[in-house]
């Protein structure tokens, strides 16, 4: 069973937040090694963090090297410290120390939560475990997820999803929860994939009906037709029309769908520059493990796979 959710996960249950407001709380979660959440307030200028505990007369600190796995060794850099205000933490609570004015500072180690969360569940995966993960930060190659107790990796872009884009912000949102499905673990990294989990063509294409017009986003505007999004792992093509550019919405006539060619043909009845319209993942899948995954039909002579 998975105990090692990524951070934020935990924050807002009654059993942290019960763990955290009180001295006596604090000193039975520390006895029973508990793994706790609480929000950073401060990194200060030595990199330590500040943690803000509901209990009175109570502060909390992640000194520096216990801050995240990998600092003491300077394979993890202070930016992964700094970025964590404002957000929760995950912690083990390792000394509760009596101030001379009677207040408590309760020291605590991230470190040591990732150490064990890399030991008894990461290490533990498998190509095609399927796990949930939580969004961090995007870059032009890839969206930067937390897959457990703070510890990050990577979705290439172009295992985002089947649909091309051009930035992973196209698809995600930071602090988004996601699933993401198990490439690989070798070295201590952990190699991520999302497209296997928005299903297949004929999935997506059982969505939608010869004669209807529907919503669509342009992804590609090209000599010989413009490439429109229906869903994730579903794009068609329309004809060339003027006055279209990537990232309008679109509403789409669908003339034909055709699995033998995984073709989607189309004809754009309007595009506007409405709103930004993000909408969550539709998952086919969320759980289990895959050994394989074909998006393309029986029919069809293109083979686009997925082995695990």
């Amino acid at each position: 069973m998975n105990n090692y959710y990524p951070e934020g996960a935990l924050f807002m249950s009654p059993d942290n937040q019960n763990s955290i407001k009180s001295i006596f709380a604090l000193q039975e979660a520390m006895a029973q090694e508990k793994i706790l959440e609480a929000r950073v307030t401060m990194c200060d200028s030595g990199h330590n963090l500040h943690v803000e505990l509901p209990c009175a007369n109570c502060s909390g600190i992640i000194y520096h090297e216990e801050g995240a796995l990998g600092i003491a060794d300077g394979s993890t850099k202070d930016i992964a410290l700094i970025t964590r205000v404002n957000k929760p933490v995950c912690f083990k609570v390792k000394q509760l120390l009596k101030n001379d004015s009677g207040s408590y500072t309760a020291v605590l180690s991230r470190r040591e939560v990732q150490e064990e969360c890399m030991e008894r569940f990461i290490s533990r995966l498998s190509p095609g475990d399927i796990i949930p993960s939580k969004v961090t930060h995007l870059e032009q190659f890839g969206a930067f997820v937390d897959i457990g107790c703070g510890i990050p990796s990577l979705i290439p872009i172009d295992a985002i999803s089947i649909s091309r884009i051009s930035h992973p912000s196209d698809r995600f949102r930071a602090g988004q929860d996601i699933h993401v499905v198990i490439k690989d673990v070798s070295g201590g990294r952990v190699w991520l994939s999302h497209k296997e989990l928005l299903g297949t063509w004929e999935e997506n294409a059982a969505r939608f009906n010869y004669g209807e017009t529907v919503s669509g986003i342009i992804r590609s505007v090209e000599d010989y037709g413009i490439f429109v999004e229906l869903a994730p792992n579903l794009a068609g093509l329309a004809e060339p029309k003027e006055g279209v550019s990537v990232g309008q919405n679109a509403s789409v006539y669908i003339k034909a769908l055709i699995p033998e060619k995984m073709k989607v043909k189309l004809i754009i009845v309007d595009v506007f520059n409405g709103a930004d319209i993000h909408r969550p993942p539709e998952y086919f899948i969320t759980e289990g493990r895959l050994s394989y995954w074909k998006y393309s039909p029986d029919s069809s002579a293109k083979l686009i796979e997925s082995r695990f």
